[in-house]
């Protein structure tokens, strides 16, 4: 990871610390000097107050521990060190993804992703999606993308927030409290890089023709990130039914940003020359070795994807499968409580059903990834025309489960997942 990005994502941290640091703290700010004083203060902050431990236990309980956040932050490439993405990411996810949640016996949220970040932040689905986009088209590496699948749609369905978590996040709160981080201000500060001109520049070494292209290529990098914070909530949605709309709504931005640099990510290509295209491939190949010497393979996530894995009997997975026990269906709870007749009890296991089913078609395992940026954005889409088409099938199941209840069955199965979280 390049310095330069290792300074977005800490221009991230300060965005986020910004909104999500008691005004003591904000006031403290001014009094750090300079850009990289205020960096190493949100992002120091973020981790070790211990008003902030809601963060510090969800990245501890993951993967990434305090200790690895310790010596892998983003000014690690001040130091000639390589900055690992992943590490301040989940801090920052987590953070801002439980500043609003006051629920739950395990405060590290059990829609958490597997590396200690979060596919829904308050009302907003997919923070960093443009940045995922950049790593696993031009960097080859599909690490946080893959993670996004059947937890994502459960905490859509059955959501952890109450109504009033999730306003904590379009109206601020009093001076003395945390005050979560507005959706728009997720959006804007989540997805903080552009195309890595400079690392392209420098591995290709383009004549002028090819420079132009570039700018070409970098100007609708810009343009797509745009498309993607359009579609970012101006309210927090309120029921499952606008939840899920919302994931198809940022996902179809995500495949209309893929769709507009397509072309002249193909125009820079064919103007490469077979050896300047064998040096931009190879980012891919030292990106994934710069990861993998970062930090250890997991030995267990490769054991997942093999058929007949029980996570059950792997002690170092248990937090996993304690995980997906917590995203079990609540049929029996949700059967009795509103009440439901034969066919709305038919009709919800074609949901349960169709919604079980995204375990496999979206399943995390890691396909091997495509040799050239070109074909790794058709795979990327190829993920996420899979995941819309996923998203669109609930939604059609969840409207027939929904379409003969009364108002108050409608407010009771909303009130399953918050009263399951709290």
């Amino acid at each position: 990871m390049s310095g330069r990005m290792g300074l977005a994502l800490a221009g991230a941290a300060l965005m986020f610390g910004a909104v999500l640091l008691p005004d003591k703290a904000e006031a403290q700010f001014g009094l750090r000097g300079g850009p990289l004083g205020v960096a190493r203060f949100a992002v120091g902050h973020m981790i070790g107050l211990s008003r902030l431990r809601q963060a510090r236990m969800a990245v501890r309980g993951g993967r990434y521990r305090s200790a690895a956040l310790r010596s892998q932050d983003p000014r690690g490439a001040e130091r000639g060190q390589p900055a690992n993405p992943y590490v301040l990411r989940a801090a920052l996810t987590a953070q801002a993804a439980l500043s609003g949640w006051q629920g739950g016996r395990r405060p590290q949220g059990w829609w958490r992703h597997p590396d200690g970040s979060y596919g829904w932040v308050g009302p907003v689905f997919w923070p960093f999606a443009h940045d995922d986009l950049t790593t696993a088209i031009i960097f080859g590496d599909t690490t946080s993308l893959s993670l996004y699948g059947y937890g994502d749609i459960y905490a859509a369905i059955f959501t952890p927030y109450a109504a009033t978590e999730l306003a904590a996040y379009t109206a601020p709160q009093g001076r003395r409290a945390r005050r979560p981080p507005s959706a728009e201000t997720l959006c804007e500060a989540s997805d903080t890089g552009g195309l890595p001109v400079e690392r392209i520049t420098a591995a290709v070494a383009p004549n002028e023709s090819q420079r132009t292209a570039l700018d070409e290529l970098a100007s609708a990098w810009n343009a797509a990130r745009d498309t993607i914070r359009a579609a970012c909530p101006a309210q927090a949605p309120a029921t499952a039914a606008e939840r899920l709309g919302l994931m198809r709504e940022r996902l179809e931005a995500m495949i209309k940003a893929i769709d507009a640099v397509a072309p002249p990510l193909a125009k820079f290509v064919g103007l490469l020359k077979d050896d300047q295209k064998a040096r931009l491939n190879a980012l891919g190949n030292e990106r994934r070795a710069a990861l993998a010497a970062a930090q250890p393979k997991d030995a267990q996530a490769a054991a997942a994807c093999k058929p007949g894995y029980d996570p059950r009997y792997d002690e170092k997975a248990q937090r996993q499968y304690e995980q997906l026990v917590q995203q079990q269906w609540p049929a029996n709870d949700i059967a009795s409580t509103l009440k439901l007749d034969e066919t709305a009890r038919a009709r919800f296991e074609v949901l349960q059903d169709t919604t079980l089913r995204t375990m496999e078609t979206l399943s995390a395992c890691p396909a091997e990834t495509a040799a050239t940026p070109q074909a790794r954005l058709a795979a990327v889409k190829a993920r996420l025309e899979t995941m819309l088409q996923a998203v669109g099938g609930i939604s059609d199941a969840l409207d027939d489960f929904e379409a003969d209840l009364s108002d108050e069955q409608k407010a009771g199965f909303e009130a399953i997942g918050p009263k399951r979280g709290a």
